[in-house]
């Protein structure tokens, strides 16, 4: 990876000079993808079942993927600044929404995004924003698609339009961002009581294996405080995965991994072991196709089950 740099956002010579977004000192750039010619579909509304409405251009399409170190960090937060840069450069917003208010999942998984690990987004949190901009030269369409972990922040920056002129990257002139306190994954408690269960999306674990990676996660610390506020109330830990290899080894799998998880709630969290369960169910429950990386980097998850009744 490479250091912290500022994200070019490099237009037409000739123009009212080149438009830089400053990320924070602690980004690091994950995946730069160019394509010429190519063709981006920029979403412009929510996604609904009828459809969702986009906006096509061809040209260089360019598109990256950041990482921002640093726990806690708000998706607002590294979004605002990135808005007003576009602003002030001329861009007109033609679209902007939160998690819900784009669709959810079916938003995430019906528009262009970068494979994981180099863009992560956390299906209860994440926000979006095209822009457009006009000029002598033809047009520019540029989406930001924002999302976070327990420990980073994520940054998908996709442009097409004209060439533009080729620019190394330059020292960011953003101060680093850092949480002004470690914010819990809102509605995941929500999502919990109102549906029976809710997907732990921030989790990460060591390549390979079952074992839950290191440091906090914002979605167990939420289900933490929950349980200890309802010590009365019990869930289960139930694990997923894609279709990929045999259904014994694959149950066998999701049941370490949310074993894993149920350790580390009781060992870091402080969790009373009446209060859990944990399971596997394979990849016998998907809540998207196999067909794509996409759907199974969605499927392979660990959920959170509600077992009380009252």
């Amino acid at each position: 990876m490479r250091p912290a740099l500022a994200l070019l956002l490099t237009m037409l010579p000739g123009l009212a000079g080149a438009v830089t977004l400053d990320l924070p000192a602690n980004a690091n750039l994950e995946a730069d993808v160019t394509e010429t010619p190519g063709i981006y579909d920029m979403p412009i509304g929510p996604w609904r079942e009828d459809g969702m409405p986009i906006l096509s251009e061809e040209g260089t399409l360019h598109q990256q993927a950041w990482r921002i170190d640093g726990a806690g960090l708000t998706t607002a937060q590294i979004l605002l600044p990135l808005r007003a840069q576009l602003t002030e450069a001329g861009f007109d917003i033609l679209f902007e929404c939160q998690t819900e208010g784009c669709g959810g999942f079916d938003f995430r998984f019906a528009t262009r995004v970068m494979n994981a690990p180099d863009m992560h987004v956390d299906l209860g949190d994440f926000r979006y924003l095209a822009a457009e901009r006009d000029n002598d030269r033809g047009t520019e369409l540029v989406s930001l698609l924002i999302s976070r972990s327990a420990q980073a922040g994520h940054v998908q920056l996709t442009r097409v339009g004209p060439p533009t002129d080729t620019r190394d990257m330059a020292s960011a002139t953003g101060a680093a961002l850092s949480s002004t306190a470690a914010t819990p994954q809102e509605g995941l408690v929500a999502e919990l009581e109102r549906t029976g269960r809710a997907v732990l999306s921030d989790l990460t674990f060591e390549t390979g294996s079952a074992q839950l990676g290191s440091g906090t996660f914002a979605s167990l610390e939420t289900l933490s405080d929950y349980l200890a506020a309802n010590p009365e109330r019990r869930v289960a830990l139930v694990g997923h995965t894609d279709s990929v290899g045999a259904l014994e080894g694959n149950i066998a799998l999701s049941r370490r991994r949310a074993g894993s998880i149920l350790e580390r709630l009781v060992s870091d969290y402080a969790v009373p072991r009446r209060q859990l369960e944990a399971e596997g169910m394979g990849y016998l429950a998907p809540i998207a196709s196999n067909l794509t990386d996409a759907g199974r980097e969605a499927n392979r998850r660990v959920e959170v089950i509600m077992l009380s009744t009252e």
